[in-house]
């Protein structure tokens, strides 16, 4: 197993790009993110000294919000911009440099091929796996901008239903920090629905030090935004994912009608 770093490249030809976009022409205000829809990890880093059995797990990626944010991206017309690789190569949710960027442990699962790495190994996960995503994210927003397209970010995420030994009550969380325009009407919208156990700001909570996604892309743009948490045995198949999709359609599609009468789209 190479280590990133020891060769110029990380990604090679036999690789995919880790940016991947669906619907890219959609016209919805909606912009979706997924940064953990995948869970490829590039060539030269083999399995990171890893079972298969771990890195099918919720360590290494977001398990059934691929099939859910497809599906939803198809019903609202929304363009979804995802990345393709493990975030035990790299979280594209962290900011670069803190411990939880490239973990050497994740919940209780040690990452060999994680340990002892170089600061120019972790620089090229940067380099060719976190950057390019993120400098699409903001190359769509910006032509958005130009286009004079509405922007409201939504990232897509799910969440296991137990960590650390400990359940999770919630069937899905809205996610927020500084925007109080969008993460208010999403709750209302999943409370109404009479038969969630939701979740305000929970399993987690958005923060400057913890995430990147919305703090970047959202905040710092003065986007409206939030991010949305499904857990993740709601999803495991794509009936559930269907079911989901259909659900957060319907209530996502009220929201925009709601905010443009509001004219904040």
């Amino acid at each position: 197993m190479a280590e990133a770093g020891d060769t110029a490249r990380l990604l090679t030809e036999a690789d995919v790009p880790p940016v991947h976009e669906y619907n890219a022409s959609g016209k919805s205000p909606f912009l979706f993110t997924c940064d953990h829809y995948g869970r490829l990890i590039p060539r030269a880093l083999g399995d990171l000294g890893l079972p298969e059995s771990e890195l099918v797990r919720h360590i290494a990626w977001d398990v059934g919000i691929a099939g859910v944010a497809e599906m939803l991206a198809d019903a609202l017309d929304v363009h979804l911009v995802a990345q393709r690789y493990s975030r035990l190569v790299i979280d594209c949710n962290r900011p670069p440099g803190v411990v939880s960027s490239i973990p050497r442990i994740s919940e209780a699962t040690i990452i060999p091929g994680n340990e002892g790495l170089s600061t120019d190994a972790a620089e090229t996960r940067r380099r060719e796996v976190f950057d390019p995503y993120h400098r699409r994210i903001d190359e769509i927003i910006e032509a958005r901008l130009h286009h004079g397209q509405p922007t409201v970010l939504v990232a897509l995420h799910s969440f296991t239903p137990v960590y650390a030994g400990i359940a999770r009550p919630w069937h899905i969380g809205a996610l927020y920090h500084r925007d109080h325009t969008l993460p208010p009407l999403l709750l209302q919208h999943l409370r109404a629905e009479g038969d969630l156990v939701v979740g305000d700001n929970e399993p987690y909570a958005v923060s400057d030090i913890t995430d990147y996604t919305i703090p970047v892309h959202g905040e710092m743009r003065g986007l409206i935004n939030t991010g949305i948490e499904i857990r993740q045995d709601l999803i495991g198949d794509q009936s559930g994912q269907h079911q989901w999709a259909e659900r957060l359609a319907r209530i996502l599609g009220e929201i925009a009608e709601t905010m443009r009468k509001q004219a904040a789209i």
